[in-house]
């Protein structure tokens, strides 16, 4: 087999095999007599077939995420063509050939198959092939490919959150996670995962940053995280623990299966360089899902319904939502219905890039706190995976629990928990608000406005 030969995959589309498969079923639905023919040993064996030397390639179908080792229509014709040069007689192109869709669009080595060893060394890569494809797949957030994941009820989606200090790219405030392990839920006949009690989580907080750096834009670190106990734990020790969440929900590295751990997060790529930059190791067979890219292409695949865009829209002139925009994970929870059971959420005040409805926003919840929105990261990919989801539940003594004192244009001012909700996530487009509280929500909004003025022009000081 040669190893040094690059080809487009397109028009590579033939399933070797059913090449061979299908002119024993056409020989026999046409009562060809074919082992009496002169040609006749060439369909003796598969490998009797292969003796012709094939150029093939392997590459997954589109639809199915299958491997195949396929050839080019010409390839076949030229075997025709020799039945017909050498042996003097015709044979029509076979019907009910496996036509496969390359999923690659890179090149892709050609090899030459000319006997059932180099075929079977060939095939032994197939595996490998599934799996390099179905990151792709699932990295890409193609709606099929995440939904058969999901499906499967047998992996574990593991979602994660970091919060970095605005001044210092390299000051980690805050990390956060949440995991649900569908294959132990599966087992115990506990289908849909309830977040409440099925989601796995913790939320750390970096004992050299408590209390000293608030981030001004996304102050969400100031806010405690709602669904369980935050840990205090030194800068030096986090890698470690995040190291040991990793690991202790991960199956082993291989080449051919993919790992049963499947990494998710809300814009995937910052986390993923953080965790390099701390020397974080991952399985190399993992699966990395983006919940905002998985949003967007089901929102371009017409998966999800039409939608105004937050960003472009103002009161009175609503515009939709164009192919290509991304979500945040706010307007991403804002735009999906709330679940039957979700209590009813109070109006919140109006600010501009927001979707006007509350939506499946958990009301109580701050956002920017690493684990609150990791764990709305994961409900809100159950949520466009499993509608029916039942919604968490917060806690009345969480709910109005006080934040640390922030600083709003160089006054300080306790807020409670229920107030960045309408600071982070406003009612731009919303009515029925009175005139007090539009007022208000201006108000905050300028205040905001002015810290980003302050914050740059510090910056740009330094």
């Amino acid at each position: 087999m040669s190893d040094f030969t690059l080809v487009d995959p397109q028009g590579w589309e033939w399933d070797l095999h059913s090449v061979y498969s299908a002119y024993i079923g056409y020989f026999q639905v046409h009562n060809i007599a074919w082992y009496d023919r002169s040609w006749g040993h060439l369909f003796s064996t598969f490998e009797d077939f292969l003796a012709f030397s094939w150029p093939v390639i392997t590459v997954t179908d589109v639809w199915t995420g299958r491997a195949h080792i396929v050839t080019r229509l010409t390839s076949i014709g030229a075997f025709l063509k020799m039945i017909k040069t050498r042996f003097g007689e015709t044979l029509p192109q076979a019907p009910n050939i496996l036509q496969v869709t390359p999923f690659e669009t890179s090149t892709r080595h050609l090899r030459t198959v000319t006997d059932y060893a180099s075929y079977k060394k060939l095939h032994s890569t197939l595996p490998a092939a599934v799996l390099s494809a179905l990151k792709l797949r699932i990295r890409a957030g193609e709606p099929k490919a995440v939904r058969e994941l999901w499906a499967a009820r047998d992996r574990t989606f593991l979602t994660i959150d970091f919060e970095w200090s605005e001044r210092n790219e390299k000051s980690c405030l805050e990390f956060g996670y949440a995991a649900v392990r569908c294959g132990h839920l599966e087992a115990l006949r506990h289908w849909p995962p309830v977040p409440d009690s099925n989601y796995r989580k913790g939320h750390f907080i970096v004992s050299e940053y408590v209390d000293k750096v608030v981030n001004k834009h996304s102050p969400g670190g100031a806010f405690p995280w709602q669904f369980g106990e935050s840990q205090v734990c030194p800068k030096a020790k986090l890698p470690q623990i995040i190291q040991a969440v990793i690991s202790s929900l991960a199956s082993p590295d291989s080449e051919t299966v993919a790992n049963t751990l499947v990494l998710v997060a809300h814009g995937i790529s910052g986390d993923l360089s953080r965790m390099e930059e701390m020397r974080i190791k991952l399985p190399h067979n993992m699966l990395i899902l983006d919940t905002a890219t998985f949003e967007r292409t089901l929102f371009a695949g017409g998966h999800r319904p039409a939608m105004i865009d937050p960003h472009t829209s103002s009161p009175g002139n609503p515009k939709p939502r164009a192919h290509g925009s991304t979500l945040s994970l706010e307007n991403l929870l804002r735009s999906l219905p709330a679940p039957p059971d979700a209590p009813p959420t109070p109006p919140q005040m109006p600010l501009p890039g927001v979707f006007p409805q509350t939506g499946a926003l958990v009301h109580g919840v701050a956002l920017h706190n690493a684990g609150n929105d990791a764990f709305l990261s994961l409900y809100a990919l159950q949520l466009l995976l499993e509608p029916a989801t039942q919604a968490p539940v917060i806690s009345p003594k969480r709910a109005q629990a006080q934040a640390r004192p922030l600083s709003f244009g160089g006054a300080p001012m306790p807020i409670p928990i229920a107030i960045p909700m309408g600071m982070h996530g406003g009612d731009a487009l919303a009515a029925g608000l009175g005139a007090d509280a539009t007022a208000n929500g201006a108000q905050a909004w300028e205040w905001e406005r002015d810290d980003r003025k302050e914050l740059t022009a510090a910056e740009r000081h330094a």
